[in-house]
C-alpha cells in the first residue's frame, strides 16, 4: 500500500489547484486523472479574477500565451440591432482589465503539468474504484490503470476535485438536480467565424434567442466555440443528429447565424444532458469535495473556472490547517462551506433570471445608477470574493429589477412560467449530468 498526505481526485483546474498550493504548504500530494492531457472541455471563458491565481501559482506568462486578450463581455438581444458590451476595466476594482479565452485542452495540460514540477505525483488513466474511510478519517483508495493494473493508496486526507464525475456525490448518493434551474447544451469548434474587430477580437459574445441562449468564445488560433445552452425540452426536441440541430437552432438567431457564413467545422458536436447540480454536503470525516464535484449551475457568467480555482486555493489553506491542527478541522470547513456557498449564491440570483425579458432589457441598457453598472461588471469579473464593495450596487440592480419585472408582469409572468414548466419536464427528459452525446 502506497501513502501520501493527500489525496486529490480529478486532474482539471480545481484537482491541479489544489495539488499545486499543497505541495507548496509542504504536504506529499497524489493527483489521479482518469484521462490522459490533453484532453478537451467546454468551460473556455475565464475571468479577470483569474489572474491573481494563475499569478500565485507562477503560470501568468504560460497562459498568457496560450490564451487570448479577453476585455469584456458581449451581450445581445433580437430586439435591438446593436449588441451592448460590458469592459471588465470598468468594474468597482480597476486593477484587472482582462482575462484570457483559452482552449481547455492546452490550459489543464499546463495545470496539470505545473502541480507535477510542484511535487505533485501526478498520475494519468487511472480511475477510482472504491474509497473506504477509516475510524481514525483517513482513507484507503483502491486504483486501476488503463492496462488494469491495481494499486491501493492510503491518505490522511481525500479531497474530491473529479468536476461533473462527483466521486464522492455518487458514493454517498448526495447529488441532486437543480430544482431552480434547468439546462442542456451543444457545442463545437469551428473556423472561418466572423470575429469582433480590434481589442474586442477576444471577447466573450452572448446572444439569447427563443429557447436559451449562445455563446461565441473565439482562440488565439483563429477558431471559436460556438454552444447553445437551451431549456431541456427544446434539446430533447431534436429528431437530427446533434450537429445539424446546431446548425438549425443558429438558425433561430439571425445575428448569430451571420456570424457563422464562412464557419467550417473543426470537432465533433457534443450535446450535454442537464448539468445543473448540486451535492448534500461538502465536507465530511476525512474529505472535502471542491469545485465542480459539488456544484454546477449554467455557463452563461463564465463562473465554472473561476469557482473552482478559487475553491480549490481556499481549499489548500484549510486541509492545510486542518492537518496541522485537527482540532480547528470543524471551524476551518464551516467557514469554507459558508464561503462557497455564497459564492453560488451571488452568481445563482442572476442565472436564474438570465432569460427573463426584464433581465434582458437591464442588461441591455445598462445605467450605473447607484453603480449598478459597476457592480454588475464586478460580478462579471468574478470578483466576489475579495474586499471589493459590491453588495450595495447588486442590491440596488435587484430593487431595480423587480421594479423592470412588475411594470411588465404580463411578459415576465410567461416566461417564468415557462421556466418552471422546464424545471418540472426536466428531470424526466434530460439524460443524466454526466452524459454526452457526439455525432
Amino acid at each position: 500500500m502506497q501513502k501520501c498526505d493527500v489525496l486529490v481526485i480529478g486532474g482539471g483546474p480545481a484537482g491541479s489547484t489544489v495539488s499545486s498550493f499543497l505541495a507548496e504548504h509542504g504536504w506529499s500530494v497524489t493527483q489521479l486523472e482518469k484521462d490522459t492531457h490533453p484532453k478537451f472541455h467546454i468551460g473556455e471563458s475565464l475571468l479577470p479574477m483569474n489572474l491573481p491565481i494563475f499569478e500565485k501559482l507562477g503560470l501568468l506568462e504560460q497562459i498568457h500565451e496560450i490564451g487570448i486578450l479577453k476585455y469584456g463581455v458581449e451581450f445581445n438581444c433580437t430586439s435591438r440591432e446593436k449588441p451592448t458590451t460590458y469592459y471588465f476595466k470598468n468594474a468597482l476594482n480597476k486593477n484587472h482589465p482582462h482575462a484570457y479565452e483559452v482552449q481547455r485542452d492546452k490550459f489543464d495540460k499546463i495545470l496539470f503539468e505545473n502541480a507535477r514540477q510542484k511535487g505533485v505525483l501526478g498520475l494519468e488513466t487511472t480511475r477510482v474504484t472504491d474509497i473506504e474511510f477509516q475510524q481514525d478519517e483517513s482513507c484507503v483508495v483502491h486504483v486501476k490503470d488503463e492496462q488494469g493494473n491495481t494499486s491501493t493508496w492510503h491518505a490522511r486526507y481525500l479531497i474530491d476535485a473529479s468536476g461533473r464525475g462527483t466521486v464522492l456525490g455518487n458514493k454517498f448518493k448526495t447529488k441532486h438536480r437543480s430544482k431552480e434551474h434547468s439546462s442542456a447544451a451543444v457545442f463545437g469548434h469551428f473556423s472561418g467565424v466572423e470575429r469582433r474587430a480590434g481589442k474586442d477580437e477576444g471577447n466573450i459574445s452572448i446572444y439569447w434567442f427563443e429557447h436559451g441562449w449562445f455563446w461565441f468564445i473565439p482562440f488565439k488560433d483563429g477558431t471559436m466555440s460556438v454552444g447553445a445552452v437551451c431549456w431541456p425540452y427544446y434539446l430533447n426536441s431534436r429528431k437530427v443528429g446533434v450537429e445539424q440541430f446546431l446548425m438549425d437552432t443558429l438558425k433561430l438567431c439571425p445575428a448569430a447565424q451571420q456570424r457563422m457564413a464562412r464557419a467550417k467545422l473543426i470537432s465533433p458536436v457534443t450535446a450535454t444532458g442537464n448539468f445543473s447540480y448540486k451535492l448534500e454536503k461538502m465536507y465530511g470525516k476525512g474529505y472535502l469535495i471542491i469545485g465542480d464535484a459539488f456544484a454546477f449551475i449554467d455557463p452563461v457568467f463564465s463562473s465554472g473556472v473561476l469557482f473552482s480555482m478559487n475553491a480549490a486555493m481556499f481549499a489548500a489553506d484549510v486541509v492545510d490547517g486542518l492537518l496541522k491542527n485537527p482540532a480547528d478541522a470543524n471551524k476551518l470547513l464551516k467557514d469554507y462551506d459558508r464561503t462557497i456557498r455564497y459564492g453560488l449564491k451571488t452568481f445563482s440570483w442572476f442565472i436564474y433570471r438570465i432569460t427573463q425579458p426584464a433581465m434582458r432589457k437591464m442588461f441591455m441598457m445598462p445605467q450605473n445608477r447607484f453603480r449598478v453598472e459597476e457592480g454588475i461588471l464586478s460580478l462579471l469579473s468574478g470578483d466576489i470574493f475579495g474586499d471589493t464593495k459590491i453588495k450595495f450596487p447588486l442590491f440596488m440592480f435587484k430593487v431595480i429589477y423587480r421594479i423592470s419585472y412588475l411594470m411588465n408582469w404580463r411578459v415576465n409572468r410567461d416566461a417564468y412560467s415557462r421556466r418552471l414548466d422546464s424545471l418540472r419536464g426536466g428531470e424526466a427528459l434530460v439524460e443524466d449530468a454526466s452524459s454526452e452525446v457526439t455525432s
